[in-house]
């Protein structure tokens, strides 16, 4: 058995945006007691990631260390359509993925007492990114 919803988030510019809560109640609405949840960004500029949801600055320290791996305006960069953060975006997609799956027990997501699923957005800009949500069990 599977189902499958389509979400939309808009997100302020670069930063995280949880949506655990969300993830969480089509995981609910489901009904499936065991299986996986799939999640996947509809995007080249933004992640997804579980990560730290209990001390912010994980998620701020995460930046910085974005702005290492890719920074803004690499005079290297050949890709700079939309922008000086349009290549560095992709960059941290490439290196941060657009997908995480999470196994479900219970009828509930079992991530650990700390993990939260998190919409991370690369791009400077504020901007509306499509999630698909699959679950299967």
């Amino acid at each position: 058995m599977s189902q499958q919803w389509t979400f939309q988030i808009t997100t302020r510019g670069r930063g995280t945006v949880e949506i655990t809560d969300e993830v969480e109640n089509f995981v609910a609405a489901a009904g499936i007691s065991v299986g996986i949840a799939h999640v996947f960004v509809r995007h080249t500029s933004c992640s997804l990631c579980i990560t730290e949801n209990a001390d912010p600055a994980v998620r701020t320290d995460l930046e910085t260390l974005a702005q290492r791996w890719a920074p803004d305006d690499d005079p290297a960069y050949r890709h700079n359509q939309e922008g000086d953060d349009d290549m560095a975006a992709h960059a941290r997609t490439l290196l941060a993925g657009e997908s995480v799956t999470v196994p479900i027990g219970a009828g509930r997501l079992l991530l650990g007492t700390w993990q939260g699923i998190f919409l991370w957005e690369h791009r400077t800009g504020s901007h509306k990114r499509d999630i698909v949500l699959t679950v299967i069990g």
